[in-house]
């Protein structure tokens, strides 16, 4: 159990930096996400290194805990913005069944950093 843990976490610990990552190649993609009255670019791009900046703390054991609990905390945050696309006429993430298929992965991401976080 504790080499799957240790696989779930580095994986995750990646998953994160490649998301932080993607944040500065494809920005148009986050862009549906920000509500209007933020500035869309200052925003994307501080998600982005927050997202980098928590996923190496996830691969490095003294960070671990705070790097995880950090990304909890920032999926929940997340959350209305996913829940919101689902009522949208035009969904930021390009349709109303991917969506609906979007809501339970952030569950599931808020379930691993919570997983990973735990003793």
């Amino acid at each position: 159990m504790k080499i799957a843990k240790l696989i779930l976490t580095y994986l995750f610990g990646a998953f994160m930096v490649f998301g932080g990552v993607n944040h500065f190649l494809k920005p148009e993609m986050y862009a549906p996400f920000i509500p209007a009255f933020l500035p869309n670019d200052a925003v994307n791009y501080l998600a982005g290194i927050i997202e980098i900046v928590l996923g190496i703390g996830v691969f490095i054991p003294k960070f671990r805990s705070q790097a995880t609990l950090g990304i909890l905390a920032m999926m929940l945050v997340f959350l209305p913005l996913h829940v919101i696309d689902i009522f949208k006429a035009q969904p930021a993430i390009g349709s109303h069944q991917l969506a609906l298929i979007r809501l339970p992965l952030q569950f599931l991401l808020i379930g691993w950093a919570w997983f990973i976080h735990k003793k």
